[in-house]
């Protein structure tokens, strides 16, 4: 069986003027774009130089005072963070201002027409819009990654500082070194604060740990 393809109606000047219109929206699809390309880098580089320039997320300077293994997911997320903010930053870039290549003109498929340069300003928009969508989620990522590497740095444990353990006559207290004063030191013990007289201590020493001290207070 064969079929004929026979005309269709004859375009009425409402079909003429949805043609033209049509044709003038993916006209400017590409232009479109690249602007709200644009204004988002500006803004996210703006929220993201906010966050940290101005120290509205600071915590910790030295994440190795953080106990193991806090100290180690802290840099991983800081990692995480710097990919996601390069990442973000390569895709609004191509977004905004196309690939950085030179434009290529390959010849058409056989049996079809050459693509004329809408069709490839609109194809050029996808990708742009694609690459823009990627670029803002990455950027968002990267905030959101760098203010939880920020809370960690501030809730995050800190390490445990040196313990010192003295032996007196009536008792060998062991604990974290507060302050001394007046030939007295304070020590911070799992019972509270102790203050020891230190003319009466025999021994004084530093140790790691006051958990492996028999009858340590």
């Amino acid at each position: 069986m064969t079929w004929r393809a026979r005309p269709g109606p004859a375009g009425t000047p409402a079909d003429r003027i949805a043609a033209r219109h049509g044709r003038l929206l993916l006209r400017q699809e590409l232009p479109r774009v690249r602007e709200s390309a644009l204004a988002w880098r500006n803004g996210l580089g703006a929220l993201l130089a906010g966050l940290i320039g101005f120290g509205l997320l600071k915590g910790r300077t030295d994440v190795g005072a953080l106990a193991a293994p806090y100290g180690a997911v802290v840099g991983g997320l800081l990692l995480c963070a710097l990919l996601c903010a390069v990442g973000g930053a390569v895709l609004l870039l191509r977004a905004a201002h196309g690939r950085p290549a030179a434009s290529e003109l390959p010849g058409p498929a056989p049996g079809t027409l050459p693509a004329g340069p809408v069709t490839a300003d609109h194809t050029e928009a996808l990708h742009a819009a694609r690459a823009l969508t990627r670029g803002v989620l990455a950027t968002l990522g990267c905030a959101a990654v760098l203010t939880a590497a920020v809370a960690l740095t501030w809730y995050g444990p800190a390490k445990d500082g040196p313990r010192i353990a003295v032996t007196t006559p009536t008792g060998s207290p062991c604990g974290e070194p507060l302050r001394t004063a007046d030939g007295r030191l304070a020590l911070r013990t799992d019972a509270g604060e102790v203050t020891v007289d230190l003319s009466t201590a025999v021994t004084l020493r530093a140790v790691a740990s006051c958990a492996s001290l028999p009858g340590s207070s």
